[in-house]
């Protein structure tokens, strides 16, 4: 399902116009990612949680060449599945 598909369905299911979908859906969006910006963590009870996951700084290796290279510390945002998603899912 991509984006406009998705704004379908959210008009079918709520009920709503198309504009009112696709600017709820931007809102959920630049909120979630506001939050998660400034380190934060959102959670949807029974859905799942939005977090930021910190990956420390490594040595990987370079495929191509084989050589050793740093790899820089970085975030990461992550989603971790609620139960009752889980449970739909594996219905």
């Amino acid at each position: 399902m991509n984006k406009a598909e998705l704004i379908a369905a959210m008009v079918e299911k709520a009920e709503i116009s198309k504009k009112d979908a696709e600017k709820a859906l931007k809102a959920f969006e630049e909120v979630v990612t506001e939050e998660l910006k400034n380190d934060g963590k959102i959670q949807l009870v029974g859905f799942g949680t939005f977090e930021v996951a910190q990956r420390a700084a490594r040595i990987g290796r370079n495929p191509q060449t084989g050589e050793d290279m740093e790899i820089e510390a970085s975030k990461a945002p992550k989603f971790k599945a609620g139960k009752a998603l889980k449970d739909a899912v594996n219905e």
